[in-house]
């Protein structure tokens, strides 16, 4: 398990107060020493701002992203 009990909370508060709906929907889950970022976005540029969001705010975390592009 990692430092992640507040990472894993600020990850999905960031994703919950985005104002881009599309980042509302993210799934964030533990995976061992990761944060595992899933769900469905509209673009590829959704995607990565979600994952650069997180990963700027969780520092040393590596960040797993499995979003699906529809």
């Amino acid at each position: 398990m990692i430092d992640s009990t507040t990472s894993l909370e600020m990850a999905r508060q960031a994703l919950n107060e985005s104002p881009i709906y599309d980042l509302r929907n993210i799934v964030v889950e533990e995976a061992g020493q990761n944060l595992l970022l899933s769900g469905r976005v509209e673009s590829f540029y959704h995607k990565q701002l979600a994952q650069e969001l997180i990963r700027h705010m969780v520092g040393q975390v590596r960040v797993i992203n499995s979003i699906s592009v529809d």
